[in-house]
């Protein structure tokens, strides 16, 4: 069923893998809320720790009074900003530095606020949540407060005030080819602006931990700190020399994760409940109110384009200035800058490019760094849409000049899935371009279509290991370490161990284990490249050893070679009718009263990609419309139809694929009313919730149609490459809006916003 030295077969045979509607277990009990999260932890004699949050987008700690508040009946410690061991874990440091490149955790409790609702000051921790509420009022803290920029322009103005670091120190530019050539090639020049509104990070269940401490019963040397709600990964890289604890006396027991992607960084909890609970001799619970963990999950960008194209619509040259709001992370600013090396017009042919890119730290938020839309893929879907109407001819046409194939960036052909992507999208959208303004519906409101395509990178940036095991109760394990992020992988794992073990879905088991070390949920989202790789390449050595194991027993007089497994069942080629369980054999090759398992290990990643050019990796093709209708009397926008069409290589899991497709497009729709709104004098947040915030809700969408087009391009497992990030599309609706009405509007669109650009407010 597989090569096991790591080359696909080309199977088209598929009994578990890519079936519709396969149940998965571990979203089904999300669904369900039995999933048990890190905060759904309770302990015996468990204590609860809440963290002083600063009123100011910034502001520093002059003094502070505690005294009431440690006198309250119920408070248990106050822990500040520069007691001894807060300032021990801080390197010795009041105000350590964060290095936002390396991902250092900054300190545990700050003595200076970047964001307005950032823990600051002191941490209390008492015997009811009520109580630590009550005791944070009674503190007095004398506040000092500083200058603030909210918007990344005026961080960029002379005399601005400077927030970490000095603008100047992060500007770059980069290019490729000769730019001024290319405009010179070029029968029209045209410049445009465009750019994104804040998007909100609202994860469904607030990230919080509970940890504590217990003499090891194994006698192991020194305490060991048992932690649920820490990042299994990131969070345990800094906990460990932090706390001087080992990988063996480090423990974390939940499956589940609260928090969403990228905010891994953003939990102080998982670095102070440790240092809480042993000064308390007692577990700690610090969890965040939901209102907590309401923060911008992309941040503002504003870009300036200047765009060579000749009359056929062939681009020649793109220099393109980005402004990035960098926010005041507590990572690593994911893409400060977009150089040409990500660039989404390394899929054209035009060879002259060139970025400059500036970010500017601000007080806007505890961001995920400037990561809005990854590798800048809203550039191109307005550029071409720009060239289309310039020229007057539809926007598919323009893609389709200047995409290059998969040979080379000179390729003047048009790689064979997207071509697919882009046939199926036009036909199921029953795509018919039309100008700017020059459709209107029946009821009045006025047409506008939009399309995007994308070529993304396939990511397997790093191997993992995986282990697979058969027992004598014929269940296939598979210990898992995650998912704490997603799900999606893990149950499309389930599905290639039962494909490649030839059992049944049902009896692979997906068995937490937190020290395996395996995690099915990778950086990158590689989780059906490299996950699902070496997941099938252990199924794939588990099941080879139990076909040995079979023909070695007194049921075959056969070799491995004339057996085969189907249904949990290893049956004669010859004779299907002799079939018996899997762990017939393992229960026949036990010793005593033991049975003997069988296992199997596998440690790598994909081959190379099969779309390897230059340091650009383009596996990943999709393309995407969105039709809308726009009531230029209101001035209220409607997406009346999206369709998606993903060439993955191969779906493992059908329904993770189409829910991915369908969470990107409710990520897009964010385009018409996402914004977070500040007081530009304070820096303080004006809509910080989900009645001043508006997200789309399944009332906002309208229909959304997907469609998997599976050219089996991939090199990953049976052929897949993944869907990755590039699906997310916030300026597609805009441009729809555009192709409407004829006016272009920044991010959000919203009735306000349409009404005066038509000039009716």
């Amino acid at each position: 069923m597989a090569d096991i030295e790591g080359t696909n077969g080309q199977r088209t045979d598929f009994r578990a893998v890519g079936r519709a509607n396969v149940p998965g277990r571990l979203s089904f009990v999300i669904a369900t809320g039995r999933a048990r999260y890190g905060n759904d932890c309770v302990a015996p004699g468990m204590l609860h720790a809440k963290f002083l949050r600063s009123p100011f987008a910034r502001a520093r700690v002059r003094s502070m009074d505690i005294r009431r508040a440690r006198a309250l009946d119920g408070v248990v410690d106050v822990v500040t900003w520069d007691d001894p061991e807060v300032l021990a874990a801080n390197g010795g440091l009041v105000h350590p530095p964060v290095d936002t490149m390396a991902g250092i955790h900054g300190p545990l409790i700050p003595g200076e606020a970047e964001t307005e609702d950032e823990e600051i000051g002191a941490v209390v921790v008492a015997v009811t949540e009520e109580i630590c509420d009550e005791a944070l009022r009674l503190i007095d803290v004398e506040w000092e407060v500083l200058p603030t920029i909210v918007d990344a322009l005026d961080g960029l103005a002379p005399g601005a005030p400077v927030i970490r670091h000095d603008p100047k120190q992060l500007a770059s530019s980069a290019a490729v080819g000769d730019v001024e050539a290319g405009f010179r090639e070029a029968d029209h020049v045209v410049e445009f602006d465009w750019a994104h509104a804040r998007r909100a990070s609202h994860p469904p269940n607030p990230n919080g931990s509970v940890a504590w401490w217990a003499q090891d019963p194994w006698g192991v040397e020194g305490d060991t700190l048992y932690i649920e709600g820490v990042c299994p990964t990131w969070g345990s890289f800094e906990l460990r020399p932090m706390y001087q604890v080992t990988y063996d006396t480090l423990h974390r027991k939940t499956l589940f994760q609260g928090g969403k992607y990228c905010d891994w960084f953003h939990r102080r909890s998982q670095m102070v409940t440790p240092l809480l609970a042993r000064r308390a001799g007692r577990p700690v619970r610090c969890v965040n109110a939901r209102q907590n963990d309401y923060y911008p999950g992309g941040q503002q960008r504003v870009a300036h384009v200047k765009l060579g194209f000749q009359s056929d619509g062939t681009i020649t040259a793109v220099e393109e200035s980005v402004i990035h709001d960098a926010g005041a992370p507590r990572e690593r600013a994911f893409a400060w800058g977009d150089s040409p090396a990500f660039s989404p017009f390394n899929t054209t042919r035009c060879v002259n490019l060139k970025c400059n890119s500036q970010s500017v730290f601000t007080n806007s938020g505890r961001s995920t760094g400037s990561q809005t839309s990854p590798f800048d893929w809203d550039a191109m879907t307005i550029a071409e849409q720009v060239i289309a109407e310039r020229l007057g001819i539809d926007v598919i046409d323009v893609a389709l000049k200047n995409v290059h194939g998969p040979s080379s960036q000179h390729d003047p052909g048009v790689p064979p899935g997207l071509r697919m992507c882009i046939e199926k999208g036009k036909e199921a959208m029953g795509w018919k371009w039309h100008p700017a303004g020059a459709r209107q519906l029946p009821d009045g409101r006025m047409h506008g279509l939009a399309f995007r395509y994308a070529l993304s990178p396939r990511h397997a940036q790093q191997p993992y290991t995986a282990t697979v095991t058969v027992q004598a109760d014929s269940k296939v394990y598979v210990p898992l370490k995650g998912p704490w992020m997603g799900v999606y992988a893990a149950d499309a794992c389930a599905l290639v161990v039962a494909e490649e073990m030839g059992a049944k879905v049902e009896d692979v088991i997906l068995s937490y284990d937190e020290k395996a070390l395996f995690t099915p949920v990778g950086g990158g989202s590689d989780g059906t490249t490299a996950s699902a790789w070496v997941m099938k390449e252990a199924a794939a050595r588990c099941r080879k050893l139990l076909l040995e194991l079979a023909a070695r027993s007194r049921v075959f007089d056969a070799s491995p070679e004339d057996l085969d497994t189907r249904d949990t069942m290893v049956y004669l080629k010859s004779d299907p009718g002799r079939a018996y369980p899997f762990g017939k054999f393992i229960a026949d090759e036990g010793f005593g009263d033991h049975d003997l398992d069988i296992a199997a290990t596998y440690f790598g990643r994909p081959p190379e990609t099969t779309w390897h050019k230059g340091g650009h990796v383009l596996d990943v093709m999709n393309a995407s419309f969105c039709e809308v209708a726009v009531d230029v009397e209101t001035g209220l926008a409607e997406v009346t139809k999206y369709v998606v069409v993903c060439d993955p290589g191969k779906v493992l899991r059908m329904t993770s694929f189409e829910g991915q497709l369908h969470q990107a497009m409710f990520f897009s729709h964010g385009g018409l009313m996402e914004e977070f709104v500040y007081d530009r004098a304070t820096g303080v947040k004006l809509s910080t919730n989900m009645l001043e915030y508006k997200k789309p809700t399944m009332l906002d969408l309208g229909p959304i149609e997907t469609y998997a087009v599976e050219t089996r391009g991939g090199n990953a497992c049976y052929g897949a490459s993944g869907i990755s990030h590039c699906m997310a599309a916030p300026q597609l609706p805009v441009c729809a809006v555009a192709n409407a009405i004829g006016k272009w509007i920044p991010p959000p669109v919203t009735p306000d916003r349409v009404l005066r650009a038509l000039g009716k407010c």
